[in-house]
């Protein structure tokens, strides 16, 4: 077939019009129609890597992708127009391809390591493709598989229903296992529906997972936070293996003077009371109005901000110490706030809340900074400049400064090793040190990629079957 990534020009998914997008929380981007996947689709050469079994010597969208999906296979089927073969390629290794296809940072995964992103055509829209293939393929009626022909045998508990839990729980199923998901929150999905806000990925899209999983066999248990030694050590006495899929629930503070003070908030509570908005639970906003202060530089930071821009606020800084090349989030997110309002303070370090009487936030103090001698990784250090101390006028200010994890009490009596910040130490094989015990995602590694999380989570569960016998 010729190559047609000379003459189709890249495409990306179309936006909405920012005048319109930022007045409510629906999704920003418009998913490809068929024309614009299958055009999308033709520009894949589809590299010929796999056939010689040389994976580990070339870089290709598949070696880019944390699932090692199988993404030359399932774009071929669309030029083809089998969009059931695609479907199924597609789920065969992820646990939610359609959330992945709008969540992951594919400039940095797989379209970063496709072959045609180092020509000046650009890459393959990989993700926008992955998104059309779900979507398209529930328009035609076709449902991903949990094992419904499976007799189920042997129980596992998943505490967790984030992406590492939610993963673990497909597979589980998949491979013949009874599921029982344990989650602290009033709907499921963790990250993915509390974290991550309804304008980056729609909540039905979510729950459409979940309501698929109970069709199944899957019990989901809402509301129930496993705080206690004697709360687990029932679960692990009661259940033939448990996978703790808990994330890394902690925000980091910013060690700043009055830092405790009224209008000062980690970036989880403001994500997850702007979506609790949108859910209808209640109508009050904490940023309308407001003068908002985001200190951060990473996708928390820019889900933080363009949330307050869509809550009404005044206006919204972002302060982050480095420049913006070296901000860790995605691109396209820093793109999409300044498109809509959103005003960047680089080379900027917060220092003190300033307060009112009543320990009201009432402004920042912040100073300038600049990049010195790089650390032992190779990253320039960051340099407090003296004697650039000013304000800022603010009524909030959001820590988007990353997340941390806890140490729960039950892991000693549980006898589960942990490493000096509190994750399960496992071996390759995703278990603890107590063998009926696995563990993946943010919980052993800290705050990473939802990707990485359901990589964990689905190679767990692989390991969990073979642990029960129930792998095939």
């Amino acid at each position: 077939m010729k190559k047609k990534f000379r003459e189709i020009p890249r495409q990306i998914q179309r936006k909405r019009d920012v005048s319109e997008r930022i007045q409510d929380f629906e999704p920003v981007y418009i998913e490809f129609n068929n024309e614009e996947a299958i055009n999308q689709a033709l520009r894949c050469i589809t590299c010929p890597i796999d056939v010689f079994e040389k994976q580990d010597e070339f870089k290709f969208c598949k070696t880019g992708c944390p699932l090692h999906n199988n993404i030359p296979q399932w774009i071929k089927a669309v030029k083809e127009g089998d969009i059931k073969k695609a479907f199924e390629l597609s789920n065969e290794t992820s646990p939610f391809p359609e959330i992945m296809g709008r969540v992951c940072p594919h400039d940095n995964l797989c379209q970063g390591s496709c072959t045609i992103e180092k020509t000046e055509h650009g890459s393959v829209s990989i993700g926008a493709i992955e998104v059309y293939i779900s979507e398209e393929g529930f328009k035609q009626g076709l449902k991903p598989y949990y094992g419904e022909d499976k007799k189920r045998k042997k129980r596992v508990a998943v505490i967790g229903s984030g992406p590492a839990g939610m993963s673990c729980a497909t597979f589980l199923l998949r491979g013949g296992a009874n599921v029982e998901i344990f989650e602290k929150s009033d709907r499921p999905g963790g990250l993915l529906t509390y974290g991550i806000p309804n304008f980056k990925l729609h909540k039905d899209v979510v729950l459409r997972r979940f309501k698929w999983m109970e069709e199944a066999g899957a019990k989901i248990h809402l509301n129930k936070p496993i705080l206690t030694e004697e709360e687990f050590e029932k679960i692990v006495n009661e259940f033939d293996a448990v996978f703790i899929g808990v994330g890394a629930p902690s925000g980091r503070g910013a060690r700043m003077e009055n830092e405790d003070a009224n209008g000062v908030y980690h970036v989880m509570d403001v994500l997850t009371h702007a979506q609790k908005r949108v859910f209808k639970d209640f109508d009050d906003c904490i940023l309308e109005g407001k003068k908002v202060v985001v200190l951060g530089g990473g996708d928390s930071a820019m889900d933080a901000v363009r949330t307050s821009i869509r809550s009404g606020a005044k206006e919204v800084y972002c302060v982050y110490r480095r420049d913006e090349a070296n901000m860790p989030g995605s691109k396209k997110e820093v793109v999409n706030a300044k498109e809509e309002g959103v005003k960047f303070m680089f080379y900027t370090a917060p220092k003190a809340v300033k307060v009112d009487e009543n320990k009201n936030v009432v402004g920042i103090v912040c100073q300038k900074t600049e990049l010195g001698a790089p650390d032992s990784s190779g990253r320039r250090r960051v340099q407090v400049v003296e004697g650039s101390d000013f304000e800022i006028d603010c009524d909030v200010i959001i820590l988007a400064l990353g997340f941390d994890n806890v140490a729960f009490p039950w892991y000693e009596r549980a006898d589960i090793k942990t490493d000096k910040w509190g994750c399960p130490i496992v071996n390759e094989k995703y278990q603890t040190s107590n063998s009926k015990v696995f563990a993946g995602g943010d919980a052993i590694r800290g705050a990473d990629l939802v990707v990485t999380a359901a990589r964990d989570g689905r190679d767990a569960a692989f390991a969990i079957l073979e642990y029960l016998g129930l792998k095939d």
